[in-house]
């Protein structure tokens, strides 16, 4: 049942801070809302650092300044970028604030045309500016430049109703090339186009929540009471701040959002934000699920202030099923089953520490040491009750909260304890550690990736590629089942590639320059263009898998076909060195046939069978 509001201090910064959190109105999705609230509130805004904003008022401001489209998905911020260059150049908040759909202001000879929203624009606006737009971009108008914000699709519809004037094609098609090569600028067009959402998540992330944490409104809270009571607001802004020598728990959340980036999901600002506020503020008894200050007191007096844990609210626990599945950043954090997924040496310090010597030091450092979300006395009285067979209920209360107990583990493990720990078994992508900080972030500092891991994701390829439990790591098998490429099972050798460079062969692990994600480069000869398989988090946990026993088609039918779709490409590449190779017929009336054949080591070699006809 929702708590009363008790008589206490109402810290306006907290209540704005909630409008961010997941609620059923969430005015301050939007940035008209957000600019009004703060105002009428007099708060200072969210003031955080964006990747692009200094290089596109650099463009506004240059002699020949270029048009700028800002793409991107919905909470990218394109409303905000178009906001702060209006201000930035003299345009006053009032007027931005008006229901005007295009705004203009001088630029020094020029007019700075805006328009907020390509999609609020009807079809007759539309065939009259995109026109005018077009002169821009060809280089034929000077006398305007305009910045218009417009989401992926909304902006290929536009012009491609607009491409039905002959004159525009060439603009239609430059602005779809920009998109789909991901590239900023084309040679001959007077425009730039940013896609906000290469917008870096772990990146973002750290700079918004320190605007969040630092934000002077937390002043309200110095006057409080409850402040010193255990609020379990405050509980969690310190928890998030950490210390100087120990900021564990934003490294982490820090390092799943990269994993998430790095595994193609893209989460907007706006979703960061929400992330933060349910953070900070979530309890599944507050009106919403979101505390406020009135609510603190109830929750003290209940002596339920562990279900407000930042941990538990990171992954939205503070939400109905629901709600939670439908929104995009819990929905994402809560795919690398933390909480869910566990280790043996985990569940028995949780469980069996209080009493079993060997574990009882950790026991005391990891879960006796947080009295406020670890083991309050509510937990001991349930682990005590769990481990004497007591009622069923009682079991599946405590199996709740030994999920809740796994999840603020993750965030509190110290780092030199990882590994003897094993970290990431609390996740279902037990690699995902070895996969941040021994590759990924090894190739964004220009140095090699460890021999062990190019040997095992070989290894891995070879088990799927010829569908045997082979274990060679210093080739890449072809083979075939002779006349088809993707059957499971593959015996008849057509072809080696050598891992270590040799004679213009090579596999290795780099970092790929225009999307700056691991890949996996297959070189076949110099001649001969290179193949790539984008190397995401879940391929990388795949072929570790698979390398290590596990069969090709039990963890992850996509993945499965994946690789095999990117082996269909590496034989693509081999007939085309072949068909460049001068080997001359030896006019012999017969056909070697080589199969492979596995040793007792599980080391593959060829075996020639010669057919005479």
């Amino acid at each position: 049942m929702p708590f009363q509001s008790s008589p206490c201090s109402a810290s306006e910064w907290i209540s704005f801070l909630r409008q961010y959190g997941p609620i059923p109105r969430n005015d301050n999705m939007y940035d008209e809302v957000i600019q009004r609230t703060l105002r009428r509130k007099k708060l200072q805004p969210i003031a955080f650092e964006t990747e692009y904003l200094g290089e596109l008022l650099d463009n506004f401001r240059s002699a020949s300044p270029k048009s700028v489209i800002l793409t991107g998905t919905a909470g990218d911020g394109k409303t905000y970028y178009c906001r702060q260059i209006w201000e930035e150049f003299g345009g006053s908040v009032d007027d931005w604030q008006k229901d005007s759909k295009i705004q203009r202001l001088v630029l020094g000879d020029r007019q700075l045309i805006i328009i907020k929203d390509l999609s609020e624009l009807t079809l007759e606006e539309k065939q009259s500016l995109l026109p005018q737009i077009a002169t821009a971009i060809l280089g034929t108008d000077t006398s305007n430049v305009y910045l218009i914000a417009a989401n992926d699709g909304q902006l290929v519809e536009a012009w491609a109703e607009a491409a039905q004037i002959k004159e525009l094609e060439p603009v239609r098609k430059a602005i779809e090339d920009l998109l789909v090569g991901d590239l900023r600028e084309l040679e001959g067009f007077q425009v730039k186009l940013y896609n906000l959402s290469r917008q870096s998540a772990a990146v973002l992330f750290p700079r918004i929540l320190k605007a969040v944490l630092e934000h002077p409104g937390w002043g309200d809270c110095n006057q409080c009471a409850y402040q010193s009571q255990g609020c379990p607001i405050w509980q969690n802004k310190q928890r998030l701040e950490g210390t100087d020598a120990d900021r564990t728990t934003r490294k982490r959340l820090t390092d799943l959002l990269e994993l998430c980036e790095l595994n193609q999901m893209h989460l907007p600002v706006r979703q960061l934000l929400l992330l933060v506020a349910n953070a900070l503020l979530g309890h599944p008894e507050a009106k919403d699920r979101l505390l406020n200050c009135r609510q603190v007191p109830d929750v003290i007096a209940a002596e339920t202030t562990s279900r407000a844990s930042l941990y538990r609210n990171i992954f939205g626990e503070n939400l109905p099923e629901r709600r939670r599945e439908s929104t995009e950043v819990f929905k994402v954090l809560r795919g690398f089953g933390i909480g869910a997924e566990t280790s043996n040496q985990i569940d028995n310090i949780l469980i069996f520490g209080a009493d079993d010597p060997e574990l009882q030091p950790l026991y005391t450092d990891l879960v006796l040491s947080d009295s406020f979300y670890g083991a309050d006395l509510k937990y001991q009285a349930q682990q005590r009750s769990y481990l004497e067979g007591d009622a069923a209920k009682g079991r599946e209360e405590f199996l709740g909260v030994l999920q809740a107990q796994r999840q603020r583990l993750f965030f509190n493990i110290p780092g030199d304890r990882t590994t003897d720990m094993k970290l990431w078994d609390l996740t279902i992508f037990q690699y995902a550690g070895e996969y941040l900080n021994d590759l990924y972030r090894v190739l964004q500092e220009g140095k090699k990736v460890p021999k062990s891991i190019t040997s095992r994701l070989i290894r891995g390829l070879n088990r799927i590629f010829t569908g045997l439990l082979v274990s060679n790591q210093d080739e890449l098998l072809l083979a075939t089942s002779g006349s088809y490429s993707q059957a499971r099972i593959s015996r008849v050798y057509e072809e080696s590639v050598s891992v270590a460079r040799k004679r213009g062969e090579s596999v290795s692990v780099e970092l790929d320059k225009s999307r700056k994600k691991p890949s996996l480069v297959v070189n076949l000869s110099p001649d001969v263009e290179p193949i790539r398989f984008n190397l995401t988090l879940t391929r990388y946990e795949y072929l570790s898998r698979v390398a290590e026993g596990a069969l090709p088609s039990s963890f992850s039918q996509e993945c499965y076909e994946d690789v095999l779709a990117f082996k269909t490409q590496v034989f693509k590449q081999l007939a085309v060195r072949q068909s460049m190779d001068d080997e001359d017929e030896d006019g012999e009336e017969a056909m070697n046939i080589r199969l492979l054949e596995v040793n007792s080591a599980g080391i593959a070699s060829e075996r020639t069978l010669e057919v005479y006809f």
